[in-house]
């Protein structure tokens, strides 16, 4: 899909955040607080990226999981934007930034957290 068509299919926030490396205002997201059983797929092209069972509160504001479903579908990017020095995470099948991956999380899960922007996800739910 090439970046038109991007535009024309997602929404003028999800294409800010998804294109643009732009962030949603925390709390403000449709699945901060979603604990429905499925798989979270990339807004985009629909990329399996997170499975519900991975999913956590972290009291951030956004969607956090302690894993990817696949990894062979996610990309890591050293991200020094702004000042920071943080790990940009990436869905490897379109290249559309998805959030931050941060060393914070549960430790009984291996640490990871994966800070992920609502507007970049799709949950497919579980029958």
């Amino acid at each position: 899909m090439d970046e038109q068509e991007l535009k024309n299919k997602l929404t003028q926030e999800q294409y800010r955040v998804l294109r643009e490396k732009g962030t949603e205002a925390p709390f403000t997201g449709k699945y901060v607080n979603e604990h429905s059983m499925g798989m979270y797929k990339c807004a985009a092209c629909r990329a399996e990226l997170f499975s519900s069972d991975a999913k956590f509160d972290s009291g951030t504001g956004w969607p956090s999981f302690t894993e990817p479903a696949n990894l062979k579908n996610i990309e890591l990017k050293e991200d020094n934007a702004y000042g920071m020095k943080r790990t940009e995470v990436i869905c490897k099948n379109c290249g559309s930034h998805l959030g931050h991956v941060f060393d914070d999380g549960p430790e009984e899960k291996g640490g990871k957290r994966y800070c992920i922007n609502s507007v970049c996800l799709e949950l497919e739910k579980k029958a």
